[in-house]
């Protein structure tokens, strides 16, 4: 993960960020964060049928989203309600708010929809080589390019700038909201599947080359003696 290397200089804002939610369940945050990603997803669609100006409280919705999504661990780690039950439905809500989302941008007019789909893969795949490693006991993965803070703040990004870029443009007929590469016409949104794409499948392979380091190695023992051929029967 990118941005867990900032993790220290974020500290004392963090601290600030956290405490007026530490009377709230980690589990209500977890909603809460998830809710906000929802709505991001349903508002990437509607672009498709009303404007594309809605990218601006897509943008925001989903860098809170992504907000509450770290907020809901901080509070369950200071107030002690870390649990097991805890951690699953954070787990379980960060999969169907990453779905959510990308399904809402592939659905929206603004991206190839098979790229989309492909990213969405690709992320996926990410997460789930993540927590492959704490099911076998080596804890939570989090080491590759595409992490899940880095991935949300990256679709906030690229939301706000899709909206920039749909504005009426200042010089008439002239417009920045596709790029053509090799002849394909492509959106920022396209350009950061195709990062998700490739990250993604990076993340998978650094991940799973981790994992397969730190498992023990097989014993191989030696076969065991022929056995004895049985007495022969008296005549």
């Amino acid at each position: 993960m990118v941005l867990e290397r900032y993790r220290g200089r974020v500290g004392p804002y963090l601290d600030r960020w956290v405490q007026p939610w530490l009377t709230w369940s980690p589990a209500s945050l977890s909603w809460l964060g998830f809710g906000l990603l929802v709505a991001a997803g349903v508002l990437s669609f509607l672009t498709r049928y009303s404007t594309p100006y809605l990218f601006l409280p897509v943008a925001v919705l989903i860098f809170a989203g992504g907000a509450f999504d770290l907020l809901d661990g901080e509070v369950a780690r200071r107030t002690g309600r870390a649990s097991v039950r805890g951690d699953f439905l954070d787990h379980v809500l960060d999969r169907y708010g990453d779905v959510v989302v990308v399904l809402g941008l592939a659905a929206s007019g603004f991206s190839i929809t098979w790229l989309a789909l492909l990213a969405l893969v690709s992320l996926l795949l990410a997460s789930y080589m993540g927590t492959q490693a704490q099911a076998l006991g080596l804890g939570r993965l989090y080491r590759g390019l595409l992490g899940r803070a880095d991935r949300l703040l990256l679709l906030s990004a690229v939301a706000f700038v899709e909206f920039l870029l749909v504005l009426p443009p200042l010089v008439p007929g002239f417009s920045l909201a596709r790029f053509t590469i090799a002849g394909v016409s492509l959106t920022v949104f396209d350009l950061l599947f195709v990062y998700f794409v490739v990250a993604g499948q990076w993340t998978v392979f650094t991940r799973a080359r981790e994992i397969s380091r730190a498992l023990p190695r097989p014993v191989l023992l030696p076969p065991p003696p022929p056995s004895a051929p049985p007495p022969p029967s008296p005549p």
